[in-house]
């Protein structure tokens, strides 16, 4: 069915996915953030609706336990997703958010449930890779100094109750992280493509070319801008993000 509309009573989603359009992209948030990383994407990318997930811990969902593992996260995230699968639909992940797509994706095969037609992996390093992430050997003043400046990038006057506020989800976010292993990689059920951001100094595209082991095939792409450039959503990006169908 591709008209009409969906309702989903889910907490997965800060608005319910609706039947409007025939595709869907499920996008997962990097670690300390929530679905309003996408708040600045429009609703649909040409005939893809953009479906930001809302993890639990943080913004709407602040008041519920923490995932706790990327493991617990795809798992329970899978019978969410599960009413929502009756159209091609892919995954987008930014940063580590990219890890708990990739386990889902897995999760979802496991189940004997569709799988996504894409996997995209924006800015992160492949899962074997992924304990190398700077920010897991970053400080709690260095942690609040990067929350200041993302706020700042995103057009916030960082507020200490803001940043408190927000270094309490990073913190459980990057002690999921650190629990995170994959010392050898496993096939993804889909086709992967990889997302390099040019003026990204800390995600080498070497290092991506790793998610290479994970599927075939598996696309680079390179865009221009910054790290958390994504959330502006540029055209270079939504032309990737629409070429699977």
């Amino acid at each position: 069915m591709t008209s009409g509309s969906t309702t989903v009573p889910s907490p997965w989603f800060v608005r319910p996915p609706s039947g409007d359009h025939p595709a869907r992209l499920f996008c997962f948030p990097y670690a300390g953030a929530g679905a309003s990383a996408f708040s600045a994407w429009p609703a649909a990318l040409d005939d893809v609706e953009v479906c930001p997930v809302q993890f639990p811990g943080r913004e709407n969902r602040l008041g519920e336990p923490h995932y706790g593992s990327y493991e617990d996260l795809a798992e329970e995230l899978a019978g969410a997703l599960e009413p929502l699968l009756d159209r091609p639909f892919a995954f987008f992940g930014h940063c580590a958010g990219a890890l708990p797509a990739y386990e889902t994706a897995v999760r979802l095969a496991e189940k004997g449930l569709p799988r996504p037609a894409r996997l995209f992996v924006s800015g992160q390093l492949a899962p074997h890779d992924s304990a190398d992430d700077r920010m897991l050997t970053m400080t709690e003043p260095e942690l609040r100094a990067e929350l200041e400046s993302v706020l700042r990038g995103r057009g916030f006057a960082p507020r200490p109750d803001m940043i408190d506020l927000g270094l309490t989800v990073l913190l459980r976010d990057l002690a999921a992280a650190r629990r995170y292993h994959r010392r050898e990689p496993a096939a993804a059920p889909c086709p992967v493509a990889v997302l390099h951001w040019r003026d990204d100094p800390d995600v080498s595209l070497d290092r991506l070319g790793e998610w290479r082991r994970y599927a075939d095939p598996a696309d680079l792409h390179v865009l221009d801008g910054g790290h958390h450039d994504f959330m502006h959503a540029p055209a270079p990006l939504r032309e990737v993000l629409t070429s699977w169908r």
